[in-house]
């Protein structure tokens, strides 16, 4: 999904120039604004069972939705000229990294912890896009 995002980041940055910065700033913000305020109503048992008994196009749709925060990076990271090859060597050893912690860590962590750490990240991905803005304003 990255690679997809920054197939389509990339002409977009070329389009328009000098405000690509800007533009990925906000889609980083955006992201980041997302996680903070999307609502999680639904519960896990809830959840697990869509999961299992999905098949075709919404196991797909599935898919999908899970990786559009992979998406939005991708079209950012398109959108900021950096070097592709090391960035996404990057993402995959940060992925793969965060699964192996996830993985040993998941059965120890309780939800409201699981919740907390993605408002966390939330929190995170807006500061980078605000520092991505600053950074371009004083340059």
């Amino acid at each position: 999904m990255p690679l997809i995002g920054v197939a389509l980041g990339a002409p977009l940055a070329h389009a328009i120039g000098d405000t690509a910065d800007y533009v990925a700033a906000a889609a980083v913000i955006a992201i980041g604004a997302w996680m903070l305020l999307h609502g999680d109503a639904d519960d896990e048992e809830e959840k697990a069972s869509r999961l299992v008994s999905a098949h075709g196009l919404a196991l797909l749709g599935l898919g999908v939705s899970i990786s559009l925060d992979e998406l939005a990076i991708g079209f950012s990271l398109g959108l900021t000229h950096l070097p592709l090859i090391p960035v996404i060597l990057a993402i995959g050893a940060q992925a793969f990294a965060a699964a192996q912690l996830g993985l040993h860590l998941g059965n120890q962590i309780a939800e409201r912890y699981r919740e907390a750490a993605e408002r966390l990240a939330g929190i995170v991905l807006i500061a980078l896009g605000v520092f991505l803005a600053t950074q371009r304003l004083l340059a």
